[in-house]
């Protein structure tokens, strides 16, 4: 009796030790980190946190459970236990079978209720409500670079992207001469597909004055380490002196300049052009697909 009490106490520190052990690594490996998903600076972004965060915890409530009395059963009925009565032929009644199947249906209607309504709800294609004007960019995936064009401002720039906090982005994706990439802003919200020949919206919205990081979420070839970009919410009022900034660039966007970035290039650092060669959004678009089919796609 004794020794096994020894033992039990001895397996319990040992749980504990690790538990707290484990505890302490993630805290040290946390502490002062920017985790992007769980820091969210945009609308759809907290509106997914709160989502992840809900969906986690009603996990939780199922595995927790379900892993205690795995081991504990194990550990109860374990052979070297003489005092476990051992009854291989015992029925259980007809309550016992039906709450084993109910408990588990009844968190899997809770998740998937809440799912279905938040589906519809971050749909990416979704306008944003607000009360400023959406800002309009177009995204152009390059190797390995991003092209963004302003096509109101008639300003373009590479990896570096600016839009006024509390303002609706919408971000028209595509690609050109490039492996299909994943356009993802962390903070300001999930990440869209940018295609040959396609052109997918995703709509964002910042609400929080700062720089944040996008990249390419999916490996799409050597240089997608580097396929990363500067993302800055600012106010209007900068957004605005930026814009003025950048036409007085004395690059543009004409066709050359765009030839010379089809050339697959890595580690690129931002760049801006005063000027973009109109309706260089819809040629990319026209160069994979027939007119028709381009029409009816971007509509």
């Amino acid at each position: 009796m004794t020794k096994h009490k020894s033992s039990r106490n001895r397996y319990g520190l040992l749980i504990f030790l690790w538990v707290l052990g484990l505890g302490s690594l993630f805290t040290m490996l946390l502490y002062g980190t920017d985790i992007r998903l769980l820091n969210p600076r945009g609308v759809i972004a907290d509106d997914q946190f709160k989502l992840i965060v809900f969906s986690t915890i009603v996990l939780l409530l199922i595995a927790v459970p379900t892993l205690f009395f795995l081991y504990f059963f194990a550990w109860k009925y374990r052979e070297s236990n003489h005092k476990a009565a051992y009854e291989p032929d015992r029925r259980h009644g007809r309550f016992f079978i039906f709450s084993l199947w109910a408990i588990p249906c009844v968190f899997m209607v809770v998740l998937a209720s809440v799912m279905w309504g938040s589906t519809h709800k971050l749909d990416p294609r979704k306008s944003i409500a607000s009360g400023n004007k959406a800002l309009k960019v177009q995204v152009i995936a390059l190797r390995w670079k991003w092209l963004f064009v302003y096509p109101e401002q008639g300003i373009a720039t590479i990896n570096f992207v600016q839009a006024p906090v509390n303002t609706p982005v919408e971000f028209d994706l595509t690609a050109d001469e490039a492996p299909m990439s994943s356009f993802w802003i962390p903070h300001w919200g999930g990440q869209l597909y940018a295609m040959t020949g396609h052109t997918n919206r995703l709509n964002l919205m910042p609400t929080t004055k700062e720089d944040s990081e996008g990249s390419s979420a999916e490996i799409n070839g050597t240089g997608f380490a580097g396929m990363k970009f500067a993302a800055r919410a600012s106010s209007q009022e900068d957004f605005d002196n930026w814009v003025r900034h950048v036409k007085q660039s004395p690059d543009a966007l004409d066709s050359t300049a765009y030839q010379q970035l089809l050339q697959p290039s890595e580690n690129n650092k931002p760049q801006v052009y005063s000027a973009a060669e109109p309706n260089l959004y819809d040629t990319v678009l026209s160069k994979y697909m027939g007119p028709q089919q381009h029409h009816t796609e971007h509509e």
